[in-house]
């Protein structure tokens, strides 16, 4: 039997948020700011399946994510059809400052002995929601380095 777990993080990005959409909707580029995500693969033949490899110390899981709602400049949410069970999603927010904030929740499936040792130590819970934060912050700096400022915001 399993358990799910769940992590939420978010950050503002000093940009518009359609430069922010333009960076998120291409998920190839994720391992520029995934920290654990080594590579993302989107399927030629169905570009709703892409194929995911997580590598860190010791560890590497792959699997098949399906795209199962796609709505521009709002969300992106997803889920495995195979490999580590997981799912979750991207969602974005525009500000009429020109700004956007991102927030990502992700969940994934483990075994009930190792999901209630994991909720019981909260230190792998910060590992984890820390990580995802640095991936935020990292996507932040990503975003400012790589999109041009300019772009017209809509009212």
């Amino acid at each position: 039997m399993a358990e799910w777990l769940e992590h939420s993080v978010h950050v503002e990005v000093d940009r518009p948020i359609e430069a922010v959409w333009a960076l998120w909707s291409d998920i190839a580029q994720m391992p520029n700011w995934m920290k654990w995500i080594s590579s993302v693969e989107v399927l030629e033949e169905d570009p709703a399946l892409s194929r995911w490899k997580l590598e860190t110390t010791g560890l590497s899981f792959s699997w098949m994510s399906r795209l199962v709602k796609v709505v521009p400049k709002q969300v992106i949410q997803w889920e495995s059809v195979d490999g580590l069970p997981n799912r979750g999603a991207i969602r974005f927010y525009g500000h009429k400052n020109g700004k956007s904030t991102v927030k990502m929740s992700i969940s994934y499936a483990l075994p009930s002995i190792l999901a209630r040792m994991m909720m019981s130590s909260s230190f792998v819970d910060r590992v984890v929601t820390s990580t995802l934060q640095a991936d935020l912050d990292r996507f932040r700096e990503y975003a400012l380095a790589h999109t041009d400022q300019t772009v017209t915001v809509e009212s």
